[in-house]
Parts: C-alpha cells; structure tokens; sequence
C-alpha cells in the first residue's frame, strides 16, 4: 500500500495535479509517462440542424509517450449537422511540453500542441470549432499552466484554420470564415480531500472554463465568449468522471447551439506502454 502511494505521489509531481485535468480544455502537463488512456465524451444539445436532442459521442485514446510527448486520437459520432446518426470526423493531437518549472506545492508548466481533423460536415457557420470535429482543418497553440496547492490556472491560444474544397472555390466573396484565433482561461480547484491519505480516495473537482473564438479576416460574425463550468470526480487515482454545462455569454454568430451539456468517462492504464522484463 505504501508503495502504490509513493507512486501515486509520484505522478502527482511529474504530470498534472487533480485540479489541472480541465474537462474542456487542455493543460500543459502531459499525462503519465508509457501510459495509456481510453475516454468516451458525450455532448447533448439543441441543434438547429435536427427536431430531436443533438447528440455526439466521441471515443479518444491518449497515449503518454515519455514526459514530454503525448499523442491523441479520436473519432466523432452524432447528429449535430444532420438530421440522422452517422460518423462525423476524426481527429489526431500531439502535444509537447517544454518548460517545467517544479517547487513544493506548485509548478508552472509550457506546452505547444497541434492536431489535425478531418470532417464530413458540410460548412453550416462561421462558428470555428475544429476540436469538435465540426470543420476539416488544422490548429496549433501555446498552453500555460500554473498550479498553487489546490488551485491551478491555465490558458490556451491557437490558431485555427479550416481546410475545405469550399475554399478553394472562386466565389467573391468567400461564403464562410477561414481561420481563427481560439483561446481558453481555466481554472480549477481541489475540494476533496483535504489532504492524501492513499491513493484510493476520491478527488472532487470544481472547474470554470472560458472558452472562446475570433475570426480573422471577416468582415462580420467575428466572435463568440462562452462560460462553462463543470465538476470532476477521480476513482482510485486511474478513472475520471466529467460532467460540464457550457453556455454562450455573448456572440454575433449565427451558430449551431448555445448551450450544451457534456459528460465523459475516461480510464487511465499506468505503464501500459513499457517493455515487461
């Protein structure tokens, strides 16, 4: 028993704390190094592109390659743009962390990541949401992340650009927006338990996310701001429930839905990945 708490402390110093495992966003600590993590997210709504409850199931498999690399990648399901149930997008993410600043009780750490998606829904918005799944294209940013105790902030910028043959057409003047500039300020906090007894406790986890986007180069729908906050429980230090509500604070898009709510599940296998002597 012992022994499992040193190396659940272990972790804790070398990868992300409890309270930095943003629901919708990214830090930039990485996960455990040879390790790997199977997650299912779910996301319900109401979309402007169907008369039921919009529904997207995403499974993702995250692997920790070593302490500064991890990989993503993942599939999306749903009926956000149509009116039936189909495959909707796949979508790989690889993240590198390049700065670790480690004290007694804090850390502040830098990452730059990159993902590419590929996606089967036509162009409906000016809303960019790669991380969805909701357009075709690339993205790449900065993550920064700072923990003190029980408490840890972080912020994302990126730029997103959409890559559809609508693009390449040659209509004047273009019909969508292309490229954006997206950002997120999270912050979480630790509420139990007060301090660590073995690594079999439950963590209870409390988040508020900021999540936004502005398009580049575009006369008009030029930007979105939404608030999502969200709580987390962690089982035994390798299971991690999300339940999350975002919402629009203010926009002049037009845009698929306004409000939605996300759940998600995800398992982490520790030192799956390394060679058995």
């Amino acid at each position: 028993m012992r022994f499992c708490f040193f190396i659940f402390i272990s972790f804790i110093v070398t990868t992300a704390a409890a309270q930095e495992l943003y629901p919708y966003a990214e830090p930039a600590s990485n996960m455990p190094s040879k390790s790997i993590s199977a997650k299912l997210g779910t996301m319900f709504g109401n979309s402007v592109h169907n008369d039921g409850l919009g529904q997207r199931y995403v499974p993702e498999v995250m692997l920790g390659l070593n302490k500064k690399w991890m990989v993503h990648g993942s599939l999306g399901f749903g009926n956000m743009h149509e009116n039936y149930f189909y495959y909707e997008f796949a979508k790989v993410y690889a993240k590198y962390r390049f700065l670790s600043i480690d004290e007694i009780h804090k850390h502040f750490r830098m990452a730059a990541f990159t993902s590419a998606t590929y996606s089967r829904n036509k162009l409906h918005h000016n809303e960019i949401n790669l991380t969805n799944g909701d357009q075709s294209g690339i993205q790449a940013g900065i993550i920064a992340t700072q923990l003190w105790h029980k408490f840890a902030i972080s912020g994302t910028a990126s730029i997103s650009e959409v890559l559809d043959e609508v693009r390449s057409s040659k209509q004047d003047p273009q019909p969508y927006a292309f490229e954006s500039f997206n950002y997120t300020l999270s912050a979480g906090y630790l509420v139990f338990p007060r301090s660590y007894i073995d690594y079999d406790q439950i963590n209870l986890n409390i988040y508020a996310e900021l999540i936004g986007g502005r398009n580049l180069n575009w006369p008009s729908e030029k930007y979105y701001v939404d608030l999502a906050p969200a709580i987390q429980l962690i089982f035994n230090s390798t299971s991690k429930l999300n339940l999350g509500y975002r919402f629009q604070l203010s926009s002049d898009i037009s845009r698929m839905m306004k409000k939605s709510i996300m759940i998600s599940y995800e398992r982490i296998f520790l030192n799956a990945l390394r060679k058995k002597k």
